[in-house]
């Protein structure tokens, strides 16, 4: 086992208004948000956790929220900086932030692209104002286009725009719509993923009336078509990119890579090659305890090794390419023969395809990746 690339998440909890359909962990402010003492509670997270990067730098930083661009460029400035100073980060690492479309939110992107964020992730949803109206966001179809041209003037090297499908009273046509007017503003990457209906959010309790299954596959597959053609190459479930514009982080995340997870509820994965362990961490999940800790607290889970090739695929089915076996030895420490075992099932129901050097998801086996991740589940 081996360590891999290492990655940052900070996590910024508050919107100006919670979306019915959000079950993130993000909080509508009562108060003017606590924004220093915010940032400093998570310099005192960074350098409590800074000796897991085990003298590894900084490959990606993913600030996501929440809304962090409610917090002034100067804040998330310090936050890079201090990541810098505590871990040190890779010339070419990859910056990315969150923000949304509403002017009240945010200063100039070009301040935040000043502060040293070179991604910038834009959560548009639709361009239709009455998907808008019922999504419950607090920007129209003005605001959005306009952002996302500021977004693209201030100079960041990749813009992606966050684009939902299968809302509420949605026809295939609107949806279509939303992809065209998204590319003629020409982002780099497109996040393009369908709503669902999670517990604990107000869409759950109150639930809107959303399109057929029918009329899901078609947007679905029109979409994808549609895409491809426009120059956006599928690499993730719902990630489209230019080519080489695919988002770092992600592919980390997918990949099995460890990552930091700094800030209220934040997650994260470390490898410890000498001691044979990997370790999924978490902080704890509301800002005022998260704030008011004396110490940085965190519960802390092993993943066994029993549990490594579930949680490996699980990651790692999401992404569009072949998996190399000497990845996932790696990676888990374990032999790819013991997974190969477990997939045999699946190979033989060519959900699967096994070579020397890989195993591959095939067309049918990437609409029933349950099915095969089922074959993976440790027994009692």
């Amino acid at each position: 086992m081996q360590l891999p690339e290492l990655s940052v998440y900070v996590h910024i909890p508050w919107c100006v208004r919670k979306c019915p359909y959000c079950d993130f962990n993000s909080h509508a402010p009562k108060a003017a948000l606590p924004e220093q003492a915010y940032v400093e509670a998570l310099i005192k997270d960074l350098n409590a956790d800074a000796h897991w990067a085990q003298g590894r730098k900084v490959s990606t930083i993913f600030i996501g929220g929440g809304t962090p661009s409610l917090f002034k460029a100067s804040s998330i400035a310090q936050i890079i900086n201090a990541i810098d100073a505590a871990i040190g980060l890779e010339s070419n690492c990859e910056i990315t932030m969150e923000a949304n479309p509403g002017t009240v939110e945010h200063e100039a992107f070009s301040a935040y692209r000043q502060a040293g964020v070179n991604r910038l992730s834009l959560g548009i949803q639709t361009f239709a104002d009455e998907q808008l109206t019922i999504l419950g966001r607090i920007h129209n179809s003005a605001n959005a286009k306009s952002a996302a041209k500021q977004a693209m003037a201030a100079g960041f090297d990749s813009v992606n725009l966050d684009l939902m499908h299968g809302l509420p009273q949605q026809t295939p046509e609107q949806a279509m719509a939303d992809i065209e007017i998204a590319a003629s503003l020409n982002p780099t990457h497109l996040s393009w993923y369908q709503l669902t209906i999670e517990p604990n959010t107000l869409f759950h309790s109150r639930p809107p009336q959303l399109p057929q299954d029918e009329a899901l596959w078609t947007i679905f597959d029109q979409g994808t078509q549609r895409m491809n053609q426009l120059g956006f190459r599928q690499y993730e479930v719902s990630a489209w990119a230019q080519d080489g514009y695919q988002c770092r982080h992600n592919l980390n995340y997918w990949r099995f890579g460890d990552y930091l997870g700094i800030g209220c509820g934040a997650h994260g994965k470390i490898t410890f090659p000498e001691q044979n362990r990997i370790v999924r961490a978490e902080k704890i999940k509301h800002p005022k305890g998260y704030m008011e800790a004396i110490d940085v607290r965190r519960q802390l889970v092993d993943i066994e090794p029993q549990e490594r090739p579930l949680e490996y695929l699980m990651n790692r089915a999401r992404l569009h390419q072949a998996i190399p076996k000497s990845e996932f030895q790696r990676f888990t420490g374990l032999r790819p023969l013991d997974l190969t075992h477990k997939l045999q099932p699946a190979i033989e129901r060519n959900l699967v395809i096994d070579t020397d050097n890989d195993w591959q998801l095939t067309e049918k086996g990437q609409l029933f990746v349950n099915d095969v991740l089922e074959l993976l589940v440790p027994e009692d």
